[in-house]
């Protein structure tokens, strides 16, 4: 009788869910609810109720915000159905009833969102950048305005320094409790210095040698933080605020953003924006 061959087990990159890898490395629901949340009261003296995640993959940041306090409503915008299934299945699945109730996730384009009028927009992860043109971001941030009940502010995040402009691979290793070890890679494989145009892609490499490929794929503009303040103005909004990370005494961001009027020219930095109509 020949000797039967063992069965191959399956590796860390087919067992692999890419979106909860991109959740556990690269989203941070709580550090970012916090900071809206916070800055919305500085801002307008009262805490925010209802907020709209455009862009919204997962819906994670909507599922944090419902947790906040009973009062919170959310709506996630999102085109890709697939994503939105996932966020339904593993993320709303995961809230109790009373809290997932007042969550609603909206298969529909950001350009076209239809809702109530809200305290919060977010358009985070810099998932903005996808409009390539200047007329395409100013109608995007025309319709958030016009979004926004009396008092709402949007937020929006944007990243650069000279890194920003080169080709590289940044890698960090991930330990989760639930996931274990594995490492992100975030490549940034082309870039266009006339267009702007920028591709990126998320890759994924775990313990047993196997990886995730191109897990994820951007291909944005670059928008640097002049041309957004600018399009935002034009857009109508009168006040808009950027928030600069810090660093701590070893010279790492210690995820703590402060209001500036100046910032510094790193290597690589990131921010967030408020606009006020």
């Amino acid at each position: 009788m020949a000797p039967q061959r063992p069965v191959a087990r399956p590796t860390a990159a087919a067992l692999a869910d890419r979106h909860r890898l991109y959740e556990r490395a690269v989203q941070s629901p709580r550090a970012e609810v916090d900071f809206v949340d916070r800055t919305y009261r500085l801002l307008r003296g009262r805490s925010a109720r209802w907020l709209r995640e455009d862009f919204c993959g997962t819906a994670a940041v909507c599922c944090e915000w419902v947790r906040r306090r009973k009062t919170n409503r959310a709506f996630g915008v999102d085109l890709d159905p697939e994503v939105l299934a996932w966020g339904r299945r593993h993320n709303l699945a995961a809230l109790p009833q009373a809290q997932r109730v007042r969550v609603e996730l909206l298969e529909q384009d950001v350009m076209r969102a239809a809702t109530r009028p809200l305290d919060l927009v977010l358009a985070m992860n810099f998932s903005y950048w996808l409009l390539c043109s200047r007329a395409a971001l100013r109608a995007y941030f025309e319709q958030v305005r016009a979004a926004l009940a009396p008092g709402g502010v949007f937020f929006l995040d944007a990243y650069g320094g000279y890194d920003a402009y080169r080709l590289i691979i940044e890698e960090r290793l991930i330990e989760d409790p639930e996931l274990g070890r594995f490492r992100y890679q975030w490549e940034q494989a082309h870039y266009d210095p006339i267009s702007g145009r920028l591709v990126c892609h998320i890759h994924f490499s775990f313990e047993d040698g196997s990886r995730l490929e191109r897990a994820f794929t951007y291909d944005w503009r670059l928008w640097s933080l002049p041309e957004i303040r600018d399009l935002l103005a034009e857009a109508g909004f009168s006040r808009v605020l950027v928030y600069w990370q810090g660093w701590d005494a070893q010279g790492r961001p210690d995820g703590r953003f402060e209001p500036v009027e100046s910032g510094e020219p790193d290597a690589g930095w990131i921010a967030y924006l408020s606009a006020e109509p």
